[in-house]
């Protein structure tokens, strides 16, 4: 019998082409670690963020999802898991947490952020709202928290725009006067459920502010 020798490279090169393509069809369906979706909880890596130029850091709780900004002016965000359900029954919207650097007395902008909520007796804001004010890696520090149906910019304060009602809302708020890097806010606001169970964990945040590096 005669075997032509191209029939015999035939024979010999299939085996090896079917290697060939079953490595490609592997290479294919395989993904690299870096393109992979997100983990849902961001590790303490993550969590890490800094103020201030850099001069002053702090770590998110464990289970808050830094995000990108919503806008331009926001320097960090973060998403806080939501507690419970709307009224409607729907599941309620998540918290959120701006971290930004911004102009004005601390006065004038707790005096803004009362405006941006309503009561529902009729009562001022004011009435209904904390403050207190903490030393904290030689800065002075103000923890603001305000209850009621907040009037919500989606664009951002300064975007204008129709605001959004959202009853039943709270916001935290902590404003860091630094010595020669201006004031930078941290605010933390979602559904009051919401921002009742990671009251004590935005709280421990502000407090475990340091001096970048150390």
């Amino acid at each position: 019998m005669i075997v032509h020798r191209s029939s015999l490279l035939v024979a010999v090169s299939l085996p090896r082409l079917m290697v060939v393509m079953a490595v490609a069809a592997v290479g294919l369906t395989a993904v690299p670690a870096s393109a992979q979706a997100p983990a849902t909880e961001a590790g303490p890596e993550t969590r890490v963020f800094t103020i201030a130029d850099r001069g002053f850091s702090l770590q998110a709780p464990a289970g808050w999802q830094r995000v990108q900004p919503k806008s331009g002016i926001v320097e960090t965000e973060f998403a806080i898991p939501s507690e419970g359900a709307a009224a409607d029954g729907t599941p309620a919207q998540p918290g959120r947490m701006t971290v930004m650097g911004a102009g004005g007395t601390v006065q004038a902008n707790i005096d803004r952020w009362y405006g941006q909520f309503v009561q529902p007796d009729g009562s001022e804001t004011k009435t209904k709202a904390t403050t207190k004010k903490l030393d904290l890696a030689g800065c002075k520090v103000t923890l603001v928290d305000i209850p009621g149906t907040y009037k919500d910019s989606p664009g951002g304060p300064f975007a204008g725009g129709r605001a959004v009602e959202r009853p039943d809302y709270r916001m935290l708020a902590a404003i860091v006067e630094t010595p020669d890097r201006g004031n930078h806010f941290l605010k933390f606001y979602g559904p009051a459920k919401t921002v009742a169970a990671h009251a004590d964990g935005f709280r421990t945040m502000v407090e475990g502010m340091v001096a970048a590096g150390k």
